[in-house]
Parts: C-alpha cells; sequence; structure tokens
C-alpha cells in the first residue's frame, strides 16, 4: 500500500502526512520542483522534469490496486482508475469508474466555453469541510486497502 500525491498545487499535504503516519503507509511525493517534505522515513519525494504531464505519467505508470492517488488531475484521475488505484481529489471527493466520465465531460464543456471568450467561475475556495472531508475520504479508502490486503 502506498500513497502517490500529484503535489504541486496540492492543499492537503500535511493531512496527507498525517492520515500516512497514523496507518504507517509510506507517501510518495511527485513534483516538478523540490518541495520541502517532513524528515520521516514514510515520506518520500520524486521531482521529475518540468515536462508537460510529467509528474502525472510518473504517478499513473506506478498506480495500481494498492495505491491511493491524491489529484485534482481529472484526466490523471481517469488513468489512475483504469490502473485499479483508488483516486481522490484534495476536496474528499472519491473518483470512481461510474464518475470519471461526467467529470471528464465537464472538463471539456468547461474549456470550450472558455476558449469561446465565455466569463466563467472557477472551482470554489478551498474550505475547512473540504480538508475534513478530505481527511475522512484518506483514512477510508486506506481502511479499504488494508482489508483487500487481508483476504
Amino acid at each position: 500500500m502506498r500513497i502517490l500525491v500529484d503535489a504541486d498545487a496540492c492543499p492537503v499535504k500535511d493531512e496527507i502526512y498525517k492520515v500516512a503516519f497514523r496507518h504507517e503507509v509510506p507517501v510518495t511525493i511527485v513534483s516538478n520542483a523540490i518541495m520541502r517534505i517532513p524528515a520521516h522515513p514514510l515520506i518520500g519525494r520524486m521531482v521529475v522534469s518540468d515536462g508537460f504531464d510529467a509528474a502525472d505519467d510518473w504517478i499513473a505508470e506506478r498506480a495500481d490496486a494498492s495505491a491511493v492517488v491524491v489529484t485534482t488531475d481529472i484526466l490523471l484521475a481517469d488513468r489512475c482508475l483504469k490502473a485499479g488505484a483508488m483516486v481522490i481529489a484534495p476536496t474528499g471527493k472519491p473518483f470512481t469508474t461510474s464518475s470519471i466520465g461526467a467529470a471528464i465531460a465537464t472538463r471539456a464543456i468547461m474549456a470550450d466555453l472558455r476558449a469561446g471568450g465565455d466569463a466563467i467561475g472557477g472551482p470554489a475556495p478551498f474550505a475547512k469541510t473540504d480538508r475534513s472531508r478530505f481527511l475522512s475520504a484518506l483514512d477510508q479508502a486506506l481502511v479499504t486497502l488494508k482489508r483487500k490486503a487481508v483476504r
């Protein structure tokens, strides 16, 4: 079991560490630049090139049924789900095989609207409730993986 984090814009890294320490699960922070991470044997860092989708490619290549991936990137979430990983957004919203299609379609519609010059708002600001929901979702994902591993 492990947690893979698309870390460049991840607002819940401290929460990830807290849950990982409690469950004794290793975490890999993946980014395009060096980030400060806790000096702890469960926390690792992978700095990839600044090439387009380099972090996404690294994560997707390692995502499998024993991984929880934390990302806001819908296309990365889709790739990881196809590889069997559990995927959670920093807001605590899980990406699932049944919800990813709608998320991809919405992303495409929003991109078309922006390209057409329509002024549309972005995502809602990150809130304390998102942080709390994320903690619960990550904890539950790890409990689920542990149960599967015991079988």
